[in-house]
Parts: C-alpha cells; structure tokens; sequence
C-alpha cells in the first residue's frame, strides 16, 4: 500500500500532479485546493491512496492526512467511488463534508455533482457515526499563496469539467466568480483555487 508520495513537483495539470520519485514520475489526482499549494520544481509530499481497479491502478494525492482519511471513509459509502469522494471533498473541506454529515445537512452534500438527495441521506445514515464532529480551525486548509493570476481560470475550469459540468457551463460560472471578484475587490491572485471554485460552485448551483 501507498502511503504518501514524496519528491519533485515534475508538472502540474488541471486534475493532477507529477511528482518524481526515484526517477520514476507518478502522476497523483488530486483536487484543485491541493493542486494550488503545490509549485512546479519544489519538492512536494503528498499523503496518498492506491485505487486498484481490474483495468487500472490510480494514484489520488491529497493536501494532508486529515484529507486521505475521509476520502476512504467517503469510499466506504455504497455507491461511491474514488472520483465521487474526490468531488466531494473538491467541494467541501473535511470538516466542512464533517459538519454536513453530523448536521444532515442535505442541501450542502447535493452541491456536489452526482449526489442526489437519495445519496445524500445514504452518506449520512453510513457516516454519521464515523466521521465525527468537525475538528475546527486546525483542520481547515491553511492559508497559503494562491494561484497565478494566469491560471486560476484554467485551474477551476479543470476541476469544473472533471465534476461534470460542460465547457459553456464553466465558462460562464468564471465569467460571474470574474465579475463578482472585481466588483467585491477580491484579488484573485492570492485567492485559494478551492475558495474560488466554490464560488463556481455556487453560481452554477443558483443557474439550476
């Protein structure tokens, strides 16, 4: 089992890292949120999971260990995968995925593309008991550099499709977190992806 993955930030994608190890470049999913506390060129270490399919072998990459535990627990749901627990927590943070479950707040776990209000109630009744309460400020994300101002679009336009939504979709849901961005005079050169596509989220989640 993969436990972690350590080494050089070899490229950075949309959906994905490559770190190199050993001379090997193992490319890890991960979310937008970890993906923008990584640097191309510096030296990452990234908690992992291993994703042993019939036809496949996924490495996911987290932000931290607090991360890879819910994402397994998330697993353990029926009728979640890998991707669907990665969605979810591209969308909500741990103790934020935490504080859903133990409130049964149903409408915060329907924010995520392919959960349904029927799915919803399924992750609560299986995780209500296991995931615990939320954990307070030292589980949130800390706050770091955020994305270049040349890439946070193409970032959550990334993560937007990979959640399933189109390409018009994204783009228009840019176009409002762009324009709410400057009329609020929110500088989104030092704005968190995740913070960002959460307001993605958002809109779209109001186009519905």
């Amino acid at each position: 089992m993969i436990s972690f993955v350590a080494g050089r930030v070899a490229a950075l994608g949309p959906d994905a890292a490559v770190v190199e190890v050993g001379g090997i470049g193992l490319s890890l999913s991960c979310t937008p949120n970890t993906l923008a506390n990584l640097r191309l060129g510096e030296r990452a270490h990234l908690p992992a999971a291993l994703i042993v399919r019939e036809d496949s072998l996924t490495l996911f990459g987290f932000a931290d260990e607090d991360e890879r535990v819910v994402f397994e627990q998330l697993m353990s749901v029926s009728g979640v995968g890998p991707r669907l627990a990665q969605a979810m927590l591209a969308v909500h943070d741990p103790d934020a995925l935490r504080r859903a479950v133990s409130t049964e707040d149903l409408n915060a776990l329907t924010k995520v593309p392919g959960i349904g209000r029927k799915g919803a109630q399924r992750i609560v009744l299986e995780l209500k008991d296991r995931l615990g309460p939320p954990r307070g400020a030292a589980a949130s994300v800390p706050a770091q550099a955020g994305p270049p101002a040349s890439g946070w679009r193409e970032q959550v336009h990334g993560a937007l499709l990979n959640l399933g939504w189109s390409a018009r979709e994204a783009e228009s849901a840019l176009d409002v977190v762009q324009a709410e961005a400057e009329e609020t005079g929110l500088d989104t050169t030092s704005t968190q992806v995740a913070v960002l596509l959460r307001m993605a989220l958002k809109t779209l989640g109001r186009a519905t």
